[in-house]
């Protein structure tokens, strides 16, 4: 099993985006990941997304980070370290350099990208290890349309847009780039529903996703994935539901710090 939630989480809506008036430093979610086992919900993980600042010698950026580890006593079925982080733009939140680090089950993966938007090009870095145990490593150079992002910064992108003026039944498409394939997801506004939760009774933007291409079509079943998002000016991340191959499971959030709003 592998947390391929995170590729579910993208753009919303075709409303431009101009600065980012939702996300700031110092913000940190905390969530449980529960797994359908034999039936029965059982919480395995603690996946964390938290944002901090990143001084370069000519700019300041925002590191977009996200884990996913599971709890000690589930480490012996299947241990799960996976890093997932984005360095972005604090106004506008394009990405300038992607990893994804995981560890699932003994398997290990390395994902760098490194945006290059007015050549519109991505110089891609894969590292894998093999059955013995080294690793082999693979660069590519992928020619890409500017629009497109990885996962964690469309995340966040996601929180910034006017869901509000959206209709129930309206759909979109966007497109993010995940293991060097670009995969798209489409989104549907569901309307709105109140969520209770361990950061209290929230009312909600309902969100149902579907996606296709690449790594992307692990995700299963019609409305089968959704995502409640709070309806205010921060769009925190509440409750997602998913479904893989090989079961499903929810996302619940524990709790929520230096949001801006």
């Amino acid at each position: 099993m592998k947390f391929k939630l995170f590729i579910t989480l993208s753009l919303f809506f075709s409303i431009v985006f101009s600065q980012n008036k939702t996300i700031d430093f110092g913000e940190k979610l905390v969530f449980t990941a529960s797994y359908n086992m034999s039936g029965l919900l059982t919480d395995i993980a603690q996946v964390t997304m938290e944002t901090s600042k990143v001084q370069t010698s000519t700019s300041t950026l925002m590191r977009l980070k996200c884990t996913a580890a599971t709890y000690s006593n589930f480490d012996s079925f299947f241990k799960i370290r996976d890093l997932y982080e984005s360095y972005v733009s604090p106004n506008s939140l394009n990405p300038y350099l992607y990893k994804r680090d995981i560890n699932e089950g003994g398997f290990y993966k390395f994902m760098q990208y490194k945006f290059q938007r007015k050549a519109g090009k991505v110089e891609s870095l894969m590292k894998k290890r093999r059955g013995d145990g080294s690793i082999w490593e693979v660069n590519k150079t992928l020619n890409m349309d500017s629009s497109v992002k990885d996962i964690v910064s469309t995340l966040y992108m996601l929180r910034n847009l006017d869901i509000d003026k959206a209709n129930v039944g309206d759909a979109s498409s966007f497109k993010i780039l995940f293991d060097n394939e670009v995969a798209t997801v489409t989104f549907k506004y569901l309307g709105k529903e109140t969520i209770s939760s361990k950061i209290g009774r929230k009312e909600c933007y309902k969100i149902a996703i579907g996606a296709r291409g690449g790594s992307a079509d692990v995700l299963k079943g019609s409305n089968s994935n959704i995502i409640w998002l709070t309806a205010d000016a921060n769009k925190v991340p509440v409750l997602a539901k998913f479904k893989i191959p090989v079961g499903n499971g929810e996302l619940k959030i524990q709790s929520a710090t230096g949001l801006k709003n």
